[in-house]
């Protein structure tokens, strides 16, 4: 079989590098022979366009990417926000960078088919100035803003956050290249950005812990301007930034006015009760029981040892792992992992003849085009 010619070793082993794989892993993982590999990469002819393709793929590039002779720029690889999240954290896994890169180049097609059906509602990013208030006056004025009920979910929250001109994905719990896996210590991150920042929140068991995620990134966008990324320990830090984000998103979620409708002489002395206790609000607000006791806490009317205790005997709760699920509702998932705002608009972009069936498909997660139409006639109907 023909090999192709001209290969750049040189980008093979940066590829490698930046994702922290070795050309063994690679070669595995592909099932490429590894002796074709090292070929290429001691600059001779081993690979098939098939398997170029294969590698492009896995890292996130076009095929020229690897025929350019030219050293790698990673000031133009790597976008300004990517390169913020990348040294906030070192340790970021070669799948989190690469779903990095794959949500902003998601939201460069959504900005894309804007611009091609001339949008005239095209909801803009404008929101008030907070950055010289602290985070609890921040939070209320943002409230405001987002025009919220006293009664959320996640989705109604999302809504609201994409009202306002945020794009929000949420990871996929399924297998696939839009999964955080379990096991990774990621909880969401932030792409700043002046004309349409994006917001993306690990899909978690407890859809009301990602209400929490989505705010803590609302409140960097907008109290710090800047991107970020974020672990399960950021959520708790009590320092810097995170600890503002942290403070915004618990009075956005729980401001002063909810904490009167907690009755302090109801409190069980078992932290085991607690959830009952709390059962109510936390399914009005759309939070954690967590949320609520560290806005207690805010307010004097819980120690921290309460608090401490509740977390010691939840962490050691069983909790029932779910299963896959037969996705038979699999033309909806695009709608849960990016909203509302932008298959819409991929969904306008088909419709006006802007796009084919074919890369509405691959704007959409791959749906198989029988979905695509089932997608559709949901719209259709609400």
């Amino acid at each position: 079989m023909e090999r192709v010619q001209n290969i750049n070793p040189a980008r093979i082993r940066w590829c490698c590098e930046d994702r922290g794989v070795t050309p063994e892993q690679l070669a595995s993982d592909l099932d490429i022979s590894f002796v074709s590999l090292t070929k290429v990469l001691e600059g001779r002819d081993g690979l098939t366009f098939n398997q170029l393709q294969k590698i492009a793929s896995f890292f996130g590039r076009g095929v020229l990417f690897f025929l350019d002779d030219s050293p790698v720029d990673e000031r133009q690889v790597h976008s300004p926000q990517f390169r913020t999240l990348a040294n906030q954290k070192l340790a970021i896994s070669p799948k989190t960078k690469t779903l990095i890169e794959r949500a902003e180049k998601q939201r460069a097609v959504y900005l894309s088919l804007l611009e091609d059906l001339d949008a005239e509602d095209e909801i803009s990013f404008h929101p008030p100035a907070i950055d010289q208030l602290d985070p609890a006056s921040a939070a209320q004025v943002i409230r405001d803003w987002l025009d919220l009920d006293e009664t959320n979910n996640f989705e109604s929250y999302r809504s609201a956050v994409e009202s306002r001109g945020v794009l929000v994905f949420r990871t996929n719990g399924y297998a696939g290249k839009w999964q955080l896996a379990k096991e990774d210590s990621i909880f969401g991150f932030s792409l700043y950005d002046e004309r349409c920042p994006l917001i993306v929140v690990k899909k978690l068991d407890a859809e009301v812990r990602q209400s929490f995620t989505l705010f803590h990134e609302l409140g960097h966008l907008l109290l710090h301007r800047t991107s970020s990324i974020d672990e399960e320990i950021d959520l708790f830090s009590h320092s810097g930034q995170e600890r503002e984000a942290n403070e915004f998103a618990g009075h956005l979620l729980v401001p002063p006015k909810f904490l009167k409708k907690i009755d302090d002489e109801e409190r069980p002395a078992d932290v085991s009760e607690f959830d009952s206790w709390l059962e109510n609000c936390r399914k009005a607000w759309g939070v954690s029981s967590e949320v609520i006791l560290l806005r207690l806490i805010d307010s004097k009317r819980l120690t921290r040892g309460h608090y401490q205790a509740y977390r010691a005997w939840r962490d050691n709760q069983k909790h029932e792992v779910k299963g896959g699920g037969n996705r038979a509702f699999r033309h909806r998932e695009p709608r849960h992992m990016f909203g509302d705002g932008y298959v819409k608009t991929v969904l306008d972009a088909l419709g006006n003849r802007h796009i084919t069936l074919t890369k509405a498909s691959s704007y959409l997660d791959g749906l198989r085009i029988q979905d695509l139409h089932r997608l559709e006639a949901f719209y259709a109907s609400h």
